[in-house]
């Protein structure tokens, strides 16, 4: 009842939008699906016999902590967007077409995250780009429309080779005629090992493209720049994590089978890959919001290299998930207030943040240690421990690049913050900025503030229980 309630309320709120067509709704009908789906997720969480396996949906030890980050990341967002929304000026239609797409693209990500078949993931992948497409095309500008196209273009080759790894799998499996993650994995020692590793080198690419791993990242830099800031929160904080967890479940199969080494070595090389595009691009970037994108192109790699690694790596890849979408949520939320008080997403037309708005250009900075693991970041940790296990594995030349990498873009994106943050203005320059920054209301800080003080706060202490919960994850896929 509960999981057909987060499936079905998104198209009931669409339909009572449709009908009424009335502007105060827009906001209400995005938290209130953002509320219930976070109370129905801490149920789940909390309530752990409460949790089934369907034959189309389920929620195990598996999925839970992918569906609680996306509920945590959709209801800051929801508050966020509340505000946000209320200081752009473009007309009712297309603020309801953009609460149209807001709810089907949260309703798209957590059908992704439950889904008990392959299929259906692969259906459910698709709709996250259709519906998040409108998003990023929604400022209308040039640009938007170009990456909006490009979005599109991109990642519908990336779902036709999934689908083309999907019909490798089928083969795979023989006289098994059923995508069902159960069946699946009851039944993975019995795969031919030749079409199940060609399958994954398919399906590895295609959601890849979702996940934004290089070298099929391309669409995301632009896509995530130009969506409004809550969208880019849910782009990069909320679906990327989607992709990734269809890609485990595949991955399980062939841990299972034991022909893993393979995969094991291309995700490797994927996760590379995307750190050194993302050191490249960070140290010569000019536009703060491709930054953040090309940050999470860097943490994607970072999540890829984890499970890769597997044990230690794949535990520290989790805790880095967790980490990654608070953080980077937090981050694209602040740079919706920069872009308001700046009206710029140009890197060399925004500097005295601090001077500007004192709780911006600290959000910022802090935002900025989070994610470059400054302790007690959380994220800390988990490049503490993917490091630790490449060393067990005596992978000593992958933890140097892993640490050159890591160096590189840390510096980067410390010379963009340190800029921005920092500098002088002239005093009627300065005293127009913060009449700006004046306009923005509380609640376009509290998201952050609680998303942030969540990730220093488990960078110091993380809960047993929340550790076992992890462990129960790791064993469930």
């Amino acid at each position: 009842m509960l999981i057909s309630l987060l499936l079905i309320l998104p198209l009931i709120e669409c339909l009572i939008l449709f009908l009424l067509k009335k502007e105060w709704l827009n906001n209400i009908l995005i938290l209130l699906y953002a509320v219930i789906h976070f109370c129905i997720s801490g149920y789940y969480l909390v309530d752990e016999a409460a949790r089934f396996g369907g034959k189309y949906f389920n929620i195990d030890n598996s999925n839970i902590i992918f569906l609680v980050v996306l509920s945590v990341i959709f209801l800051a967002v929801a508050i966020y967007n509340n505000s946000y929304m209320k200081l752009e000026n473009v007309e009712a239609k297309r603020k309801r077409h953009y609460t149209y797409m807001l709810l089907i693209f949260a309703q798209a990500m957590t059908g992704v995250i439950i889904s008990n078949n392959l299929g259906l993931s692969w259906v459910l992948v698709e709709a996250t780009t259709l519906a998040s497409a409108y998003l990023i095309y929604f400022s209308k500008t040039k640009t938007s429309i170009e990456a909006a196209w490009k979005y599109v273009f991109i990642c519908s080759i990336g779902i036709a080779l999934a689908f083309v790894g999907i019909i490798l799998l089928t083969i795979a499996t023989g006289e098994l005629s059923s995508l069902n993650f159960y069946d699946l994995i009851l039944n993975a020692k019995m795969f031919n090992h030749f079409w199940l590793k060609l399958s994954f080198v398919f399906i590895l690419f295609g959601f890849g493209t979702k996940m934004g791993l290089a070298p099929v990242h391309f669409w995301l830099p632009d896509a995530h720049s130009e969506a409004p800031s809550p969208a880019s929160a849910l782009l990069s904080a909320a679906l990327l994590n989607s992709a990734f967890f269809v890609i485990l479940k595949v991955f399980t199969l062939l841990v299972i089978a034991e022909c893993d080494s393979y995969a094991r070595i291309v995700m490797l090389v994927m996760g590379f890959l995307s750190l050194f595009v993302a050191a490249v691009f960070i140290y010569h970037i000019n536009n703060y919001k491709r930054m953040l994108a090309y940050s999470s192109v860097e943490n994607m790699g970072i999540l890829i290299i984890g499970a890769a690694l597997g044990g230690l790596g794949m535990f520290a890849a989790i805790i880095h998930l967790i980490g990654h979408s608070l953080i980077k949520a937090s981050f694209f939320l602040t740079s919706g207030n920069i872009l308001e008080i700046y009206k710029s997403k140009k890197i060399k037309k925004v500097t005295a943040l601090l001077n500007v708005d004192k709780k911006t250009g600290w959000l910022w900075i802090l935002s900025f240690l989070g994610i470059t693991a400054f302790p007690p970041s959380v994220l800390f940790i988990s490049e503490f421990l993917m490091i630790k296990s490449m060393f067990r594995q005596n992978h000593y030349i992958l933890a140097f690049l892993f640490v050159l990498l890591l160096t590189i873009i840390l510096f980067g994106l410390a010379k963009v913050v340190i800029k921005m943050s920092y500098g002088e203005l002239d005093g009627e320059k300065t005293q127009e900025l913060q009449e700006n920054a004046k306009k923005l209301p509380f609640t376009m800080y509290l998201p952050q503030i609680v998303l942030l003080s969540v990730v220093f706060v488990l960078g110091v202490c993380i809960p047993l229980s929340l550790d076992e919960l992890i462990q129960l994850s790791i064993f469930g896929l």
